[in-house]
């Protein structure tokens, strides 16, 4: 393990908090409205959570992918490709749901998305199991918002 950088550290935080502004911003803003005017599974939570939980869960995953980076492992490489590549499919999912207003669309992201979360985890904890386990809250609420999403999908494809 190499000795700790905060600037990297930083670079690895604000890039995956970006990458998360950036999606919200494409998406089109006036998220309240419409999520509010959607029919709703229970347990839905109001709409100010999403940004508060979003900013803690992508700080977490930068500072994760961060342990990684620092790793001397070799298998380091493809297990950031994959963290990458969940990120992007991250990145995408506020533009088809908020921007596209693709229920059906969404359901597809984001339950690929939790396949991506699961299989970083596996890399990661294979490296370093604490990178792993700061991915944790970041599986349990995207699989909470595969509950929302496909709850949302069913109780409004027909609206």
């Amino acid at each position: 393990m190499k000795k700790a950088d905060l600037k990297v550290l930083l670079f690895f935080i604000i890039g995956t908090e970006l990458v998360g502004g950036l999606s919200g911003l494409l998406s089109g803003g006036n998220f309240s409205e419409f999520y509010q005017s959607l029919n709703q599974p229970p347990f839905a939570p109001p709409g100010w959570l999403f940004p508060v939980m979003w900013t803690i869960l992508y700080a977490l995953m930068g500072i994760s992918a961060y342990q990684i980076y620092q790793s001397d492992d070799h298998r380091k490489l493809p297990a950031l490709r994959l963290y990458a590549i969940q990120l992007a499919v991250n990145f995408l999912w506020s533009i088809v749901f908020f921007r596209f207003r693709s229920l059906s669309g969404a359901v597809f992201v984001i339950l690929l998305l939790l396949i991506l979360i699961i299989l970083m985890m596996i890399k990661f904890k294979k490296i370093r199991k604490s990178a792993a386990w700061l991915n944790l809250p970041y599986l349990l609420w995207t699989a909470f918002a595969s509950y929302l999403t496909i709850g949302i999908y069913l109780l409004n494809r027909n609206a």
